[in-house]
């Protein structure tokens, strides 16, 4: 058998899905990159064996098809954010139809708006190689953009369509930084905000309560990476606290409450009226879109229309804020089911304090609970430690999801709190002698224990010991 034959049975069976082509090599001296690549090429599918890209119009929601053919109106995927020192802000973007000429504009249909691409370039490592224009099937890169972020879509403003978007989870563990001198306050500022639009999961906050600057992402090697790069990239230097996990707050029960907002000074007051129904949200309800499912329930105008939209504003804003920690709430239903207002009084800033008062008022009546994140841990350990890694596991209130074994290994499966994995890496090495390894990704979230529950309450609330300081 011949090596083009070889080469053609196993490029069948890829795109059948059958197999999966693995290569060894190491980037570290560049072993075996070039046969990777060389197979990518022969063994891969082309963009020409598929029918093509499929996309929603943003307006009709209609299914659209766009074939991987320069004659077809330009459609990209921005897949990626850098910045560089010499030319600054680079979007990544794979082109699946159409041309884009430099200096031309495109739509960004997540914004709406259009975007001048000054320049294209075509990557290589870290060099840059201006090209006149980019079309069907190539990676570049385009600068001269002002909004667009990971996962946008550019197309051709006179044929809209969005592409399938990446979600990106959010993040779970959060770090307060400060600069360690008082001059790298501005440095730090703005290698924050490089970071953050390169990486959507890394999310910085200022906490209103203490002034702090949070950082959160996804795990704790995570965020060593970012600190590194501070130091590495912007020669900035921080000092970092504990980490923290990222909780949330639910309810579980019902309840009905009615809330009536009179505020009388001189002249004109204030006034709403509103009675609610507060429950979880329903299942069929996507809380990654909206955390807060309202449901306008008022006839015969007891509330005018205008104001509305104020009431739920009002939920919605405080939301941010849970009743037992301060945690944000992960989801809730509101009914607004009756209500009155003043002629003179009543305005929308009248309703939306109703709502948040409403909310403070009526959700400790919800059975409100504390939720945690839960990751899916997948240890790779020698026979001999399984007891002492499961046994660990268990100790960190692990759930064990499955055993299997993998090249003489063993591969434990578990759900783990993220609360009780902090330095999981250094114990499981001590336990093993540093023969087993671990990784760790977000999976859900979960109603904490009484006990744990109890312990965070009383920490956001100061009852700890050192929190007062």
């Amino acid at each position: 058998m011949t090596e083009r034959e070889i080469l053609n049975a196993l490029r069948a069976a890829v795109l059948d899905n059958s197999i999966v082509p693995m290569v060894c090599g190491s980037s570290f001296k560049n072993k075996g990159v070039q046969t990777m690549l060389d197979l990518v090429m022969e063994l891969l599918p082309s963009p020409m064996d598929s029918e093509g890209v499929q996309g929603t119009h943003p307006d009709t929601g209609a299914e659209l098809l766009r074939k991987p053919d320069v004659n077809e109106p330009f459609a990209a995927l921005g897949f990626k954010i850098a910045t560089d020192p010499f030319v600054g802000r680079l979007c990544f973007i794979r082109a699946y139809s159409g041309k884009l000429d430099a200096g031309s504009y495109v739509l960004n249909t997540r914004s709406g708006n259009k975007e001048r691409i000054s320049r294209i370039f075509q990557m290589h490592a870290n060099k840059q190689n201006p090209i006149p224009f980019i079309e069907a099937g190539d990676i570049g890169a385009v600068v001269g953009f002002k909004d667009i972020k990971t996962g946008d879509t550019l197309c051709d403003e006179k044929h809209p369509i969005v592409l399938e978007s990446m979600n990106f989870p959010e993040p779970v563990i959060g770090l307060a930084i400060e600069p360690k001198t008082q001059a790298d306050m501005d440095r730090l500022g703005i290698g924050l905000g490089k970071l953050a639009e390169e990486d959507p999961t890394f999310v910085v906050n200022t906490d209103e309560d203490t002034g702090q600057t949070v950082i959160s992402g996804m795990g704790e090697l995570h965020l060593e990476i970012l600190i590194d790069r501070l130091k590495r990239e912007f020669k900035v230097e921080v000092n970092q606290g504990a980490p923290q996990v990222s909780y949330k707050e639910s309810i579980n029960g019902t309840t009905e409450h009615r809330e009536v907002f009179k505020k009388q000074s001189g002249g004109r007051g204030k006034f709403a009226d509103i009675k609610v129904v507060i429950s979880p949200a329903d299942e069929d309800h996507d809380l990654s879109k909206s955390p807060l499912q309202f449901v306008n329930e008022i006839v015969g105008g007891k509330i005018p229309k205008e104001f509305i939209p104020s009431v739920q504003k009002g939920f919605e804003t405080s939301m941010a804020n849970g009743v037992l920690a301060g945690y944000p709430l992960s989801g809730m239903k509101v009914r607004l089911i009756d209500g009155s207002f003043h002629a003179v009084d009543s305005d929308s800033l009248s309703f939306e304090l109703a709502g948040r008062q409403a909310y403070r008022e009526a959700l400790p009546k919800c059975s409100p609970v504390l939720m945690e994140p839960i990751m899916k841990i997948e240890v790779l350990t020698p026979e001999e430690n399984m007891g002492d890694v499961m046994g660990d596991l268990n100790r960190r209130r692990g759930q064990m999801q499955g055993l299997d074994s993998r090249n003489g290994a063993q591969v434990i499966k578990a759900l783990v709190p993220l609360s009780e994995m902090f330095g999981y890496v250094t114990q499981l090495r001590t336990i093993t002698s540093g023969r087993a390894t671990s990784t760790m990704e977000f999976d859900h979230y979960a109603e904490a224990p009484r006990n744990v529950m109890e312990e965070v309450i009383a920490k956001a609330k100061g009852k700890l010991k050192g929190t007062e300081e």
